[in-house]
């Protein structure tokens, strides 16, 4: 089986929107959580959520026209996409071509899709019936699946090109899929991550309606996993890609690589639509698989979670039951956090910018904070990182996502050794 190796890494986020600003205010505990002040709250539910800030498309080599036609997931896309592929030296077209096209892929799913775009044009069609003034590109500017077409179109990535929607989980399903598709051969390198724009009414309004977001008036104090005061999940919106390459194919063209992709756990609840299974059984076989695949050994190996960890009761409960299982007495050492607690809930986004934040986690030897963690739930008793970051000689990362529908994903990586055999400890 081939390895597998991250050489680019690209981020749009609520706390920056380069990687070493993101990952700096982690570290930092910056919480990018604030008053929303783009379009009127006034009778809205909520009034917070996690927001791109100084955010500027053309600084991404976007010009004005394709700009003025994209819904704003595509643009956090495209950009974090444009990152990543320029930190990792790929190039599929021109004079420094050094891949094939058809061996590069692009994985890169939403959540949603363009819901700025839906919910512009229904009240078009709301205030006309007969839809004259419903724009021509609805349908393109809105799929999901166009923020994964822009980026293969303007890379000139002519190999796999998938659109994984499974809702809080989309991004780590799609970077686990592009895993095996390089492990397995099918592509010498997957530029592949996530993007969501949800902040909008109508967003809010069904999100908080559905009983999921927290009514905090603190954006400050408003995103709290396994907090006993937390309320629920904080909208975020962003983007998070990472370029996945086989470890030789990198090698031949002197790529600096950042960490190894080890493992992938990919389960279903079967439980509910919005639920989480309580007993945890099925997201700890999830992450059972991803630990499997890594060679986990807990009598050598200093373990990192980079939890869901959404704020939510039900969630955090479950996702603490299931390391319990997974790991069993071992879930005590392990160092875990969420960084949910300053980034909200990115959705589609989440489980990549999360990836991104293991890797660094690995590389840096450094894990970051659940930030005002100040009344821990007594259920929720496992090493969250309070409020500070914590030094660590971190061995293997794990990033769990676990989305609406029961859709589970788990992802191991380890920092790069040249001479590991890789997933050879089964």
């Amino acid at each position: 089986m081939k390895r597998v190796v991250i050489t680019g890494l690209g981020v749009i986020s609520p706390v920056g929107n380069d990687v070493q600003t993101f990952w700096n205010n982690l570290l930092a505990g910056v919480c990018g959580i604030d008053y929303i002040r783009e379009f009127p709250t006034d009778e809205l539910p909520v009034k917070i959520a996690g927001l791109v800030k100084d955010f500027d498309p053309l600084a991404f080599g976007m010009d004005k026209g394709f700009v003025r036609k994209q819904d704003r997931f595509t643009l956090y896309g495209v950009a974090a996409a444009a990152q990543a592929v320029a930190d990792s030296g790929l190039a599929a077209e021109g004079e420094s071509a050094n891949i094939d096209p058809f061996r590069l892929g692009v994985y890169v799913g939403s959540g949603i899709g363009g819901f700025e775009t839906q919910y512009r044009e229904a009240l078009k069609m709301a205030e006309d019936p007969s839809g004259h003034w419903v724009s021509p590109l609805l349908i393109p500017t809105m799929i999901s699946n166009i923020a994964a077409g822009h980026i293969a179109i303007r890379t000139g990535a002519k190999g796999p090109c998938l659109d994984i929607v499974t809702a809080c989980a989309t991004s780590s399903h799609c970077l686990g899929e592009a895993f095996r598709a390089i492990r397995h051969g099918y592509a010498d390198a997957v530029i592949a991550g996530g993007c969501e724009h949800m902040v909008t009414p109508l967003g809010i309004a069904g999100f908080a309606n559905a009983k999921a977001l927290s009514r905090a008036e603190d954006p400050q104090y408003a995103s709290l996993p396994f907090n006993a005061n937390r309320g629920g999940f904080v909208m975020g919106d962003g983007a998070a890609v990472l370029v996945l390459e086989e470890l030789e194919h990198a090698r031949q063209r002197g790529a600096r690589i950042y960490g190894e992709m080890v493992g992938y756990g990919n389960t279903c609840d079967a439980y509910h639509a919005t639920a989480p299974r309580p007993d945890g059984t099925t997201q700890a076989r999830c992450i059972t698989l991803a630990l499997q695949e890594a060679g986990y050994d807990p009598a050598r190996d200093t373990l990192y979670i980079n939890a869901h960890g959404t704020g939510t009761h039900l969630n955090d409960l479950a996702e603490t039951q299931a390391y319990k299982l997974a790991l069993g007495q071992d879930a005590y050492r392990a160092h875990i956090s969420s960084i949910k607690s300053m980034t909200g809930h990115m959705f589609g986004a989440a489980g990549a910018a999360e990836a991104i934040t293991t890797v660094l986690a690995l590389r840096e030897g450094v894990v970051p904070p659940t930030i005002h963690l100040d009344a821990p739930d007594p259920e929720c008793d496992l090493d969250y990182t309070p409020n500070a970051p914590v030094r660590a000689a971190l061995t293997l990362g794990i990033s769990d996502s676990l989305g609406f529908g029961g859709h589970d994903a788990c992802l191991a990586f380890r920092p790069f050794h040249p001479r590991m055999l890789g997933q050879t400890r089964h």
